[in-house]
């Protein structure tokens, strides 16, 4: 296994791996637990916006997701303002870090008021998206023929995850799909996948990438015990 990039934002790794094994690390993703508001009591709502619309964008804030938070952690977060002007994500206060503090809520003109307590929790992906700690795909690196013409294509790129390898009279290398029908339309048996897959993991922020990728294997270890367990 080699990591090919790695930052707080965005993991990719590349590995020799079958796409059962990478398609069950994808999923557990929607298992890694996140910090979200859950509960909203509105006191005054005077916005452009129903209360059931305002609930759903705050459920969508995205909240920093500390190590010392528990499944017990209620964690409330206050907003009180009067307008006019745009009530954001930032305006929220309470022992939370808001991670994008300019995401819009609503909107208040004159000296229309907005007053909500907000209650934040852990929770999974697999009972709402808005748990879901990033977005994870994998795709497999692809060998490619040699010939003057694909050299061309296949020298030129540059958006893929890594650079193209020589190995022989082949290509090992990540191509975008213009680049992929480019080749295709000289050769189309030119293009077939290799043994190894690019997998990533881009971060929404409430949490490094790198954590969510350990997560989500402990989570699927855990699974696979439970598993065991109930078949003995």
């Amino acid at each position: 296994m080699e990591i090919v990039q790695k930052t707080p934002q965005l993991l990719v790794i590349r590995t020799d791996a079958n796409e059962p094994l990478a398609n069950a690390l994808r999923r557990s993703v929607s298992e890694v637990p996140t910090l979200a508001i859950d509960e909203v009591e509105i006191f005054k709502n005077d916005s452009a916006i129903y209360d059931e619309m305002l609930a759903h964008r705050l459920g969508l804030v995205a909240l920093k997701t500390e190590k010392s938070i528990s499944s017990k952690t209620k964690i409330d977060l206050k907003l009180s303002k009067i307008g006019p002007g745009i009530v954001y994500a930032g305006d929220l206060d309470g022992n939370a870090e808001v991670i994008y503090p300019k995401t819009p809520l609503t909107i208040l003109s004159g000296n229309n008021k907005l007053e909500l307590v907000a209650t934040a929790s852990l929770g999974r992906g697999i009972s709402h998206a808005k748990y879901v700690p990033g977005l994870c795909y994998y795709k497999h690196i692809k060998e490619i023929l040699s010939s003057p013409q694909i050299d061309q294509i296949v020298q030129k790129s540059k958006l893929g995850f890594i650079k193209p390898e020589k190995n022989g009279s082949k290509w090992i290398c990540d191509l975008n799909d213009a680049e992929i029908d480019a080749i295709n339309t000289l050769d189309n048996e030119a293009i077939k996948d290799s043994s190894e897959i690019l997998f990533v993991i881009e971060s929404f922020g409430q949490m490094d990438a790198k954590d969510i990728f350990l997560k989500s294997v402990q989570a699927l270890e855990d699974n696979l015990d439970e598993c065991e367990k109930a078949l003995k």
